[in-house]
């Protein structure tokens, strides 16, 4: 029979982005449902053919989504909620998408990060008032569809008890309703996928990587007791992944009831490996994710080989780390990427030939297996660092701090700038318009010179300019018209970056990114911004911002080599960041803003690995600013998501202002504050959300600004929109510019006549 082979999930969105195209048309109104479907259909059958011939055993379906498996699962259950007026029925597109983008009268539901990926989905919000109701019969149409095209198929489902620790009350509610009134509707579908003849079926519970008490532990004893009659005359897999799982984890899913195989994520789970040795359940299968579902390096075979066969005394299935998703779609799209590069590459649909590699030659069959990927991949990567890079090894034996504290540093800061209380200011970007994305792509494509380009993008910046000199902004930026993404921009400049054409990676709906690959060492061969900063300061007399993307941001938002750990190769683009920074400061720019928009994001999922991800994350930071002089003010800028909890960890950045997004959460983000921090550096929490088209007025931004000065000192804080202006349009960001600036002056008359 030999050792088989399963895959977790596929990415959705086609190796070209057929489906992202496909779902913004038909929300533009410009192509039917049936198109959409067509289109979806079509994806879905080339995805299990592609499994099916590489001899996958185990192929998922409903992984597949027209927008997150999460909302899939709240249609699935009837769990919409009252807003959207849905009257019971199968639940179809119009509703489904009300969901997840709001629509004219109702806003979306809360959107939030997958566990630690950039993956996004929509949280299910659960009130007593959600009557459960099997209401989308979208998993037993797929299962029934691939058996149609003659593929067997594994159903995939988001697990009862992680679907539930995953969602929120509704608004005003604690979680009252019952597991067990959750439990009635994913038993229906289960019977129903059997009486259509499935055989196995995956649950997928990766909330069990997390910390979790004992009582939400129980909560998964439970639940699969209840469903155990349920499944029997099932095969069920109960999938986890993202993490190490705790042992005390490990015991609750190794001894649910009704429950056949256990999917481990050991890529990131290494402990994991250990807990299998010591205790695995005998006559269970274990499904051994060895493939990396997250990064886009081909696997070291060899290696994956040892570890696949010190576990041969289970009922072992080779799988991949996770689902796919993460990844991006196939190799074979990329036409302009180095060829030695590429050999060192897998993305999703080599990851499901890698699998089968493994499988086969697990089985013996290790002649038949043409080892396409180079089993010395590590020792290539080698090869690269050309430059030997003795300076990130010697980082760790100093804090990196500027010798002078911020309170004096602001005062001299101060001295030099001369700004009014409550300075005004803007994150970095303003609209791209039609215009001026034609000009970068006319000139990538080589069809206007260099000498147009850059008369083109001057006169962009001297627009932004005197817009902002007109707005009476106190201190300005210069729009940033040359730059295509805050991490590829740098990337391209940076050496050890290589940039892919169709790399893309879903991350909410139809929204996609395209990761740049750091596949060595990290250094700046010349100057990245000092050009244009310095052409935007000549045209003006007050400050101009330098603006520059930090270390941590670039790192989190790349598929990062794996050949040294993570920290490394953050200190080395700390290092060219830092070159960037002191040209800056030599150039007369004296505002330099290094944005740490993702810091959070590559926050650990386990307690125990936190503190020492936060401690080299902002080192990293701090090294990009430790050779400027007092004078130089430097800013930061963050997304927000959570800060409260790491707020110590923001303190010890050590910049002299940080600026947040803060308008969709004020109140979570001033109570921080209110419980005491203490915060001494500058800080501009944002007055109104660039998220929405919505004009704020004068008196709204004005109140908000004395909310914030309740628990802030007036001559620590900015004013400033929470995000950059990148995706608005003029005729939003001139009015809404305007009533910031009135709101900011008069609350500085206020402030002067209270005196």
């Amino acid at each position: 029979m030999g050792t088989q082979s399963h895959i977790a999930g596929y990415p959705r969105m086609g190796p070209k982005r057929e489906l992202k195209f496909a779902l913004e048309s038909f929300w533009d109104g410009k192509s039917s449902a049936e198109d959409l479907q067509k289109v979806s259909a079509d994806l879905r059958s080339s995805i299990w053919k592609q499994m099916s011939d590489a001899g996958t055993k185990y192929i998922p379906s409903n992984t597949f989504t027209y927008y997150d498996h999460v909302l899939d699962t709240t249609a699935m259950l009837g769990a919409v909620p009252p807003r959207y007026g849905w009257n019971g029925g199968e639940i179809g597109f119009d509703v489904f998408f009300s969901m997840a983008r709001g629509n004219a009268s109702v806003p979306a539901m809360e959107m939030t990060k997958w566990f630690d990926t950039n993956y996004h989905f929509i949280v299910p919000e659960l009130g007593p008032e959600v009557n459960f109701s099997y209401s989308s019969h979208k998993a037993i149409n797929e299962y029934k569809e691939a058996k149609a095209l003659g593929v067997d198929t594994v159903p995939v489902l988001v697990g009862p008890v992680s679907y539930l620790l995953l969602s929120k009350p509704a608004k005003g509610v604690e979680k009252t309703f019952s597991l067990l009134s959750l439990l009635d509707k994913i038993l229906e579908v289960i019977s129903e996928l059997k009486a259509a003849g499935a055989s196995w079926i995956q649950l997928d519970e990766p909330t069990l990587v997390m910390d979790l008490d004992s009582h939400k532990l129980k909560a998964f004893t439970e639940a699969y007791s209840e469903l155990e009659s349920t499944l029997s005359g099932l095969n069920v897999l109960v999938e986890t992944y993202f993490a190490d799982i705790p042992a005390e984890a490990f015991k609750t899913l190794t001894s649910l009831k009704g429950v056949t195989a256990y999917g481990l994520d050991l890529v990131r789970g290494t402990k994991t490996l250990d807990l299998v040795k010591a205790e695995f359940p005998k006559g269970k299968y274990l499904f051994a994710g060895v493939v990396d579902g997250r990064n886009i390096w081909a696997n070291d075979l060899s290696s994956s080989l040892s570890t696949l066969e010190s576990l041969e005394s289970n009922k072992l299935v080779v799988s991949t780390s996770c689902s796919l998703l993460h990844t991006a779609v196939d190799l074979v799209n990329e036409t302009k990427l180095d060829d030695e590069i590429k050999s060192w590459l897998a993305f999703a649909a080599q990851k499901v030939v890698e699998v089968n590699a493994l499988a086969k030659a697990l089985a013996g069959k290790k002649d038949e297996v043409h080892f396409i990927y180079r089993l010395l991949f590590a020792a290539e990567l080698i090869c690269l660092n050309i430059f030997p890079f003795p300076q990130a090894a010697g980082l760790k034996g100093s804090e990196h701090r500027r010798a002078t504290n911020v309170s004096a540093r602001l005062d001299a800061q101060q001295k030099k700038l001369n700004l009014p209380i409550l300075p005004t200011t803007t994150i970095g970007s303003f609209p791209q318009t039609v215009e001026l994305r034609r000009v970068r792509r006319e000139y990538k494509a080589k069809k206007i010179s260099e000498e147009e380009y850059i008369k083109a993008i001057k006169e962009e910046i001297k627009k932004v300019v005197e817009l902002q000199e007109e707005l009476d902004i106190d201190v300005l930026v210069h729009g940033e018209p040359e730059r295509n993404d805050m991490v590829e921009y740098f990337g391209e400049q940076l050496s050890g970056f290589a940039f892919t054409v169709n790399g893309w990676v879903q991350s909410y709906g139809s929204r996609c990114v395209k990761p740049p690959i750091i596949y060595g060492d990290v250094s700046r061969p010349k100057p990245m911004t000092v050009y244009w900063s310095s052409a935007a300061q000549s045209m003006t007399s007050r400050p101009m911002k330098g603006m520059l993307t930090g270390p941590v941001t670039i790192l989190n938002w790349s598929f990062v080599r794996n050949d040294q750990p993570r920290f490394e190769t953050c200190y080395q683009i700390a290092l060219a960041i830092k070159d960037e920074v002191e040209d800056l400061e030599k150039a007369g720019i004296n505002v330099i803003q290094i944005d740490e928009a993702a810091l959070r994001e590559g926050l650990p999922l386990r307690k125990s690995e936190q503190a020492f991800y936060l401690e080299w994350a902002v080192h990293s930071f701090r090294i990009t600013n430790i050779g400027v002089q007092d004078t130089t003010q430097i800013h930061t800028h963050m997304c927000y998501s959570n800060f409260n909890d790491i707020i110590h960890s923001i303190i010890d950045m050590d910049a002299d202002v940080i600026t947040i997004e803060n308008s969709r959460s004020d109140e979570k983000l001033l109570s921080v504050f209110r419980e005491g921090v203490k915060y001494g550096a500058g800080i501009g929490p944002g007055v109104y959300d660039i998220h929405s088209p919505r004009i704020p007025s004068t008196e709204e931004i004005a109140d908000r600004i004395n909310k914030m000065l309740a628990v802030l000192e007036k001559n620590i804080l900015w004013v400033n929109p929470d995000c950059g202006l990148k995706t608005r349009k003029y005729p939003e960001v001139k009015p809404a510019l305007q009533a910031m600036v009135a709101a900011a002056k008069a609350l500085r008359t206020q402030l002067a006549s209270a005196k």
